[in-house]
């Protein structure tokens, strides 16, 4: 059975998801959500596809799930895939997780978001300058940690790696630049080289180009 994504080009998050499906060789198709035409704050969105109004969002058959680390750790429970080896590794994939989702990608979304989407008179310079700081941070312990490593734990890539690694391949500019990363680089260089790995703006639908 096919299984839905609801996701958007746009989106880091719906990234991670989409990514693990497509890296994992899923049956799946993407739908798309229309963020920036207001489609998840709709009231038909909240009561049809996710209460929170938020993407990305996984049907599978009877099996409906939002945030991307739920998505994936899913995927790995149900079919194998990007789990870890052992319940230590799995507890490590989690810890990565909950600090991308908190640390990472939680500022760095954002903060492309203010930097990119919103009209330039209303850029808010001291916030933008402040979450960047936060994001150099991020940054330096991401790099700090992969010194000497391929992947963030253990030694295959895993649902660490690909949530991690979501806001890092859009061009639009947000204070990020792999080559001063030189681990994140590398890194970054790993999963482009697996099999079936695609750019956001390639593997799912929407893009900003759509609304130049």
């Amino acid at each position: 059975m096919t299984m839905h994504l609801y996701c958007f080009g746009e989106s880091g998050h719906s990234y991670k998801a989409a990514l693990a499906l497509e890296l994992g060789g899923m049956d799946w198709t993407p739908l798309k959500v229309d963020f920036f035409g207001g489609e998840t704050r709709s009231s038909d969105y909240r009561a049809k596809v996710n209460e929170m109004g938020e993407a990305p969002v996984l049907v599978d058959g009877d099996v409906t799930l939002s945030q991307s680390g739920v998505i994936q750790t899913y995927l790995s429970d149900t079919y194998g895939k990007y789990g870890g080896k052992d319940a230590m590794e799995r507890l490590e994939i989690l810890r990565w997780i909950l600090w991308d989702n908190q640390k990472f990608s939680g500022t760095s979304g954002a903060l492309r978001f203010l930097m990119n989407f919103l009209p330039e008179d209303k850029r808010p310079a001291e916030v933008i300058g402040f979450m960047q700081g936060r994001m150099k941070s991020a940054y330096g312990v991401l790099d700090a940690h992969l010194a000497g490593r391929d992947w963030i734990v253990g030694d295959a890539v895993t649902n660490a790696d690909l949530s991690c690694c979501g806001y890092l391949y859009y061009p639009e500019p947000f204070g990020f630049d792999r080559a001063d990363w030189p681990n994140i680089d590398r890194w970054m260089s790993n999963i482009q080289a697996l099999p079936g790995w695609k750019h956001p703006y390639d593997l799912m639908p929407g893009s900003p180009s759509d609304r130049a």
